[in-house]
């Protein structure tokens, strides 16, 4: 019988928000990638980093589903990467414009970050986590 689960509701509040989260932000990753701009020079720093968006967040949400360590420290990585595109977004048009532009997913971006460096989440993966 196979034990692994998509979702893992018995976890705290925080991670099982956490996975969700990972989960839309892969999906939404695959469909829009970085909105259709160019924000890096080289193409393939553009697209790595939609990998990592993409199979980054669904395989850290699978991960931290099943209480893998590994799934938890790739799902704060695909956590952390709309911020490096955002990064890059500054240095090229400038803060206030990096600041506007997509603020509803700075403001997902952020709550996904947050729930999965919450207290509680660290805390319980560094115990029940293998």
């Amino acid at each position: 019988m196979n034990n692994k689960v998509w979702i893992n509701n018995r976890q705290p509040q925080t991670l099982y928000i956490a996975q969700i989260m990972l989960y839309f932000s892969a999906v939404s990753a695959l469909l829009f990638g970085s909105g259709g701009v160019r924000i890096f020079d080289s193409a393939l720093i553009q697209l790595l980093l939609i990998l990592l968006l993409t199979f980054g967040a669904a395989g850290g949400a699978f991960g931290i589903a099943n209480e893998m360590r590994w799934g938890y420290r790739l799902g704060a990585a695909a956590a952390i990467a709309p911020f490096v595109i955002r990064l890059g977004f500054w240095q090229q048009f400038g803060l206030s414009e990096a600041v506007r532009w997509d603020t509803l997913g700075l403001i997902f971006d952020i709550a996904i970050l947050a729930a999965l460096l919450h207290r509680q989440s660290a805390e319980y993966q560094r115990i029940h986590f293998r």
